[in-house]
């Protein structure tokens, strides 16, 4: 692509800081520019060189960038359910939503909203919806005997979640959060030695919770909050700390995650048989990052053949994420 492709991210946080950083390091895009609902933090931030604008003025924004594709940065929990139908009527988007329950629904609005507006739509995309989410397919086709899990928070210190932190912080009288899911060790046995158990989310993990609250919030009323929220927290055996911000800011400033997909069962043959995929980010927000940033390349191809409407990882041909022309990746790759 000799043209650079041109990228506005929406929201500037943890996830917004990993699009940059990525953007930065690519040869083939710019960033155009950042819209806030925080346009004076943003601006304090990131200094005079990048320019930084409303994300409320939409039309504004997009005659003044000019963007290509727009990243969307924000929660799943509130903001994209509302900035990506939103967005999407007016450009071409790239997000991570991740509330797995509610997925079918977000991808049926956002692909009436970019069909409509003949903008393209990549949703749910990242390690996990995205990466896992192929992983899965692929090993159920490749083994169409065995179920296909995935597990998260494999080491001891569990693995921090961007989306379920989130949701916590804004529940009110929580004043800031982190949220670490745990992979359970019997319950990964299990499924290595092929045993194909049927399991329920908190069959598979359980989670952990370390919160500051707001001064006069009610403890137990958040606890429960947290502890009852659909498709986050209710499945799951959920341990809910209270700290303080000094704790939270010494103790858990990390951000790493990581997982495995596995699949175990047999061949057509009967053959004992394995599919097991397995990451490790040192960075959550970079790592979710580096994949929306790939999924902007597939955007411009989709445009390219006319194409509109929403898309996942699953339906992309994994060439169109890669900076490489199709000759380079038959070279390097086959």
């Amino acid at each position: 692509m000799a043209k650079k492709i041109k990228i506005v991210i929406v929201g500037y946080g943890n996830v917004g800081r990993g699009v940059r950083t990525v953007i930065e390091a690519t040869q083939d895009m710019e960033l155009c520019g950042i819209v806030s609902r925080g346009v004076p933090r943003v601006k304090k931030e990131v200094g005079e060189d990048i320019p930084v604008m409303n994300v409320a003025d939409i039309e504004l924004w997009i005659r003044e960038l000019q963007p290509d594709v727009a990243i969307l940065c924000g929660g799943s929990s509130t903001d994209l359910p509302v900035q990506g139908p939103e967005l999407a009527a007016h450009l071409s988007t790239v997000d991570s939503f991740d509330n797995h329950g509610e997925i079918a629904n977000y991808f049926t609005k956002m692909n009436e909203t970019a069909k409509k507006a003949h903008t393209i739509a990549v949703v749910s995309t990242g390690w996990d919806p995205g990466i896992f989410s192929l992983e899965r397919v692929l090993a159920s086709s490749f083994l169409p005997d065995a179920k296909a899990y995935g597990f998260y928070g494999l080491d001891e210190s569990g693995g921090l979640s961007m989306g379920h932190s989130d949701a916590i912080r804004r529940i009110p009288g929580v004043k800031d959060a982190r949220q670490y899911t745990h992979a359970k060790p019997t319950t990964v046995d299990k499924v290595r030695s092929g045993e194909n158990p049927t399991l329920s989310p908190g069959d598979m993990h359980w989670r952990e919770c370390f919160i500051v609250l707001e001064d006069g919030a009610d403890a137990s009323a958040v606890e429960q909050t947290v502890k009852n929220m659909p498709n986050y927290f209710a499945p799951f055996q959920t341990v809910v700390n209270f700290i303080s911000q000094e704790e939270l800011d010494r103790d858990f400033s990390g951000l790493p995650h990581g997982g495995c997909v596995i699949a175990a069962g047999t061949a057509a043959d009967g053959s004992s048989s394995k599919i097991e995929y397995h990451c490790s980010w040192g960075s959550n927000p970079v790592a979710t990052a580096s994949v929306l940033v790939a999924h902007a390349r597939a955007v411009m191809r989709l445009k390219n053949e006319g194409k509109s409407g929403a898309f996942t990882i699953l339906d992309i041909p994994p060439a169109y994420l890669s900076a490489f022309s199709q000759e380079e990746l038959l070279k390097k790759f086959m």
